[in-house]
């Protein structure tokens, strides 16, 4: 067999877009190759927004066989994994945090392969080529890294990292995501519930018809420019509620319908027919992700409705079989989404800093499970249809 060998990529647009979805499969929208570069080409990630992109990429001769997103950090912005206590740590006793290495989608926390391979590759020879990307030290453009993070990668690779670089601290996070497990309908959903919870949510629901919003999905190429728009006034609306612009640009926004249309999901609230809110969601052959939301009004329950009622309705319709919602949000438990223990991994290059994060994540990982085995127990679910955590029964 053909040796492996690792290049590293400066940016997207240096290999094809055939090449690289190739080694993608098609129920993981991120790692698309429209949609990484959507985000340099639009200025979203780059240098001037402290994202170098420094993808690995592995080879057969001249074949691509394996791909890795990959970036030198100069912040710790748009990772959700928050380590800005590790760096204000080790900055404060004189280190130097950044730049760190990630592995990562870019403002997107949302599980999915993070190392992709052609089949007949072996995932351990793979990782034994990537080795050294994080620790490169004589980089004359960004200096010496002092990390490598590993962020939302799917179990299965988690634990292939584990097993190859014992070394690699992890650490837990939990999120809520919603399986079907046959309800049928909205209606076989809720008959899996409590009569508390189904009386409940039937109620949010009257409440957002009651304030006279309907809601609409819209897929592709349905989404028009009049559309994108209001949904991008709307998106910005929810950063500028927090004193700052958004990560993403409407250059992003577009580029992303333009190249990727079919994987695009708006859901938009209307009042006596004109927009007032939107959801925008992208969707893979199984699962349906919930990312970005807004609203032009203060309406009671339409957040609940937008982007949680209207995405298990569509999954529901379409026959997807997992909804993640997006990020945080204990809220969602009582909405029907079981909590998944979600890990990342970690490697520190300087035995101090190493040695005082893993005392941390040690004594995180017991809170984080402990948390998510009581979320399991607060499922709204009828005894005889309990969910457990990542949906299973």
């Amino acid at each position: 067999m053909t040796m492996l060998t690792r290049q590293t990529l400066p940016a997207m647009e240096a290999v094809s877009a055939s090449d690289w979805n190739a080694l993608v499969g098609d129920d993981h929208p991120f790692l698309r190759h429209e949609f990484l570069h959507a985000l340099e080409a639009s200025g979203s990630v780059g240098p001037a927004t402290g994202w170098v992109p420094r993808h690995q990429t592995l080879w057969q001769g001249q074949s691509l066989v394996g791909i890795m997103p990959f970036y030198h950090k100069h912040h710790s912005f748009g990772e959700y994994v928050f380590d800005w206590a590790w760096a204000d740590a080790w900055e404060r006793a004189g280190g130097r945090y950044y730049p760190k290495a990630l592995t990562a989608i870019p403002y997107t926390p949302a599980p999915g392969p993070r190392l992709a391979l052609a089949p007949g590759v072996e995932p351990r020879a793979a990782r034994a080529a990537l080795a050294d990307a994080w620790e490169l030290t004589n980089d004359q453009e960004i200096g010496e890294l002092s990390s490598w993070h590993l962020l939302f990668a799917e179990e299965a690779e988690v634990a292939e990292w584990q097993a190859a670089r014992p070394e690699l601290l992890a650490r837990h996070g939990v999120q809520f995501q919603w399986c079907d497990h046959g309800y049928g309908d909205f209606a076989g959903f809720l008959a899996a519930m409590t009569s508390k919870r189904r009386k409940a949510i039937r109620r949010e629901r009257r409440i957002v018809a009651d304030q006279g919003l309907t809601l609409h999905r819209l897929e592709g190429e349905a989404i028009d420019e009049a559309a994108l728009e209001h949904f991008f006034r709307c998106y910005e609306i929810t950063y500028l509620e927090r004193g700052r612009h958004g990560y993403l640009n409407l250059d992003f926004f577009r580029r992303l319908h333009a190249s990727m249309p079919e994987s695009l999901l708006l859901v938009q609230a209307r009042l006596e027919g004109t927009p007032v809110a939107a959801a925008l969601c992208l969707q893979g052959a199984r699962t349906l992700f919930g990312r970005y939301w807004g609203s032009e009004v203060m309406a009671d329950c339409l957040h609940f409705e937008a982007c949680y009622y209207q995405g298990i309705e569509h999954c529901l319709a379409r026959g997807l079989a997992t909804f993640d919602p997006g990020t945080q949000g204990e809220h969602k438990l009582a909405r029907g989404f079981a909590p998944r223990l979600l890990t990342s991994l970690h490697h520190i290059a300087d035995p101090r800093l190493r040695d005082a994060v893993a005392r941390f994540c040690a004594e995180e990982r017991v809170q984080v499970r402990a948390y998510c085995r009581a979320a399991e127990q607060a499922l709204p679910f009828r005894d005889e249809a309990k969910i457990g955590p990542a949906g299973e029964q």
